[in-house]
């Protein structure tokens, strides 16, 4: 469950050591479960999206959140530490050990009431669910996020907020496919094939942010 792309910064490592090492920490039992998922090596969002997300999340006050991708649990936990009371989030994971361990730490942090955990594969629910969803966080296997795109976009209401993680690929996303390992090519195919859709859609704003491995912001226009 190791994403190595996290390690293959695509911004300077200076800049990049100061965002994740000098930004505010978070506190408490969530700090914890961020610290023990970097030591171990559990797929959570770098520090530099934690702060993005805090900020973001203040702002837009979303009601409703759906997230593709629960692995451990810790955005789930940090989405809902950084809304309303009354906001419900909706997480979707097809894995046992990140189900189960992501159980664990939603009745740790008494968040059952709020955090709904889907266990299946997200082609199989995504089609189920019914809009509207304020935001939506993408965060799952990389060579589905063109195939997801359709179904996460008409889950989103109209003034909503779908933000896909992990687009760079270390920034070999760039790169001419000839040069791309093997095992690669598929999400390397997709993930430019996302970037054509989203980035030639009329109806759609969007921005590529340069946090993590990368983080594109869509909106309806």
């Amino acid at each position: 469950m190791r994403n190595e792309m996290m390690h293959r910064p695509v911004i300077d490592p200076d800049v990049l050591a100061f965002l994740r090492q000098d930004q505010q920490p978070l506190s408490g039992d969530l700090k914890k479960l961020e610290e023990h998922a970097h030591a171990v090596g559990n797929p959570v969002i770098p520090h530099e999206t934690v702060n993005f997300f805090r900020v973001l999340l203040k702002v837009a006050r979303p009601q409703s959140i759906l997230e593709v991708g629960t692995a451990i649990g810790f955005s789930a936990l940090l989405m809902a530490q950084n809304t309303p009371a009354s906001t419900k989030i909706t997480t979707i994971d097809r894995f046992d050990i990140m189900i189960k361990h992501a159980q664990a730490n939603f009745k740790k942090f008494k968040m059952t009431d709020r955090i709904q955990l889907l266990q299946g594969d997200a082609a199989d629910i995504l089609p189920t669910l019914q809009p509207s969803y304020d935001f939506i966080f993408l965060d799952s296997a990389k060579a589905k996020y063109i195939d997801f795109l359709p179904y996460c976009l008409n889950l989103l209401s109209d003034t909503g907020i779908l933000l896909i993680d992990d687009v760079l690929q270390g920034g070999t996303v760039l790169q001419p496919i000839e040069e791309i390992k093997h095992r690669h090519k598929n999400i390397h195919r997709n993930l430019n094939a996302l970037f054509e859709t989203v980035f030639h859609d009329d109806s759609l704003v969007s921005s590529l942010i340069p946090v993590g491995d990368g983080l594109l912001m869509i909106t309806k226009k």
